[in-house]
């Protein structure tokens, strides 16, 4: 095998919770976590010269060494002596800084595609453990599927698959730095968080109400204070028939949990309408059984 094809898909936060500050810095999180059908595409071929080159659709897109797929392909090929090179085409439709891990899925891929192109034979978990190293949110791209995630992201246990729903995304015409959104956050000013016992076992139940009755993302409290347009967003999807919504991650993205497809296509077109929002999709969940 000389080349391959791969989806690098987003994922959303159904629960977001912060426990406490570390003395690094870090925060231990809580989170229940869920990939999407929503990917970036990623062409990967093996090249003679020990290099590793990499274009994209979008021209502010680092090449170097700042992008997460450059430092996951230098890690592993340096880690494991590859001396050949990689040329990686990035096909992005994932937005950019919305806190929809688009940046960690694509490394993710990366780690995968490289293991099967030089024949490595990695396990997922020890993929997951060179992701790690690079960012906290690579070893659940690498997993996927519905997980709780804990420590500070990288601690992950599978859960039952997320029942069938349609998801509406919206990311408003802004940007919101993660770290940034963290350094703000005061833990003792939370008023509200998300129920994760309670969502871990209406996802066991396949109860979808139960689930989203409980949904709740902490750094909300940051985020929608210095861009209320994210809670207009959340007003509207439920407006337009979502049962619930939420920002994801840090943010500014912003989805919306419809039971009903037809409700969630009209929502999808109202949106275009009303020009809410700069990116919008409207997808479904995906589940580690499925493929791609």
């Amino acid at each position: 095998m000389n080349s391959i094809n791969l989806k690098a898909r987003a994922k959303i936060n159904l629960a977001l919770d912060i426990i406490n500050k570390r003395p690094d810095g870090y925060h231990e999180v809580r989170m229940i976590m869920q990939t999407i059908n929503l990917f970036d595409k990623i062409y990967i071929k093996k090249i003679n010269k020990p290099s590793i080159i990499i274009d994209t659709n979008i021209p502010y897109i680092p090449k170097n060494k700042n992008n997460l797929m450059h430092k996951a392909a230098t890690l592993l090929m340096e880690q494991y002596g590859i001396s050949s090179g990689v040329y990686i085409n990035l096909h992005k439709v994932i937005p950019v800084s919305a806190g929809l891990a688009g940046g960690s899925s694509d490394a993710a891929v990366t780690l995968i595609g490289l293991n099967k192109l030089f024949n490595l034979n990695l396990s997922y978990k020890e993929l997951m453990a060179i992701g790690v190293q690079i960012g906290a949110d690579i070893p659940y791209c690498i997993m996927r599927g519905t997980a709780l995630a804990e420590g500070i992201g990288e601690q992950l246990t599978p859960l039952s698959p997320m029942p069938k729903c349609y998801v509406l995304i919206a990311k408003p015409d802004i940007n919101v730095s993660t770290a940034q959104v963290y350094s703000m956050v005061d833990i003792d000013a939370f008023e509200k968080r998300p129920n994760v016992e309670a969502m871990i076992q209406g996802i066991e139940e396949q109860d979808l109400t139960k689930i989203t009755n409980h949904m709740g993302n902490v750094l909300e409290t940051v985020t929608i204070k210095k861009y209320p347009v994210i809670n207009q967003i959340k007003e509207k999807m439920l407006e337009k028939g979502a049962i619930a919504s939420m920002m994801s991650g840090s943010g500014p993205t912003v989805f919306g949990i419809f039971r009903d497809k037809k409700k969630a296509q009209k929502a999808l077109y109202d949106f275009k309408l009303d020009n809410i929002g700069k990116n919008i999709f409207l997808t479904t969940i995906f589940n580690r059984k499925e493929r791609g």
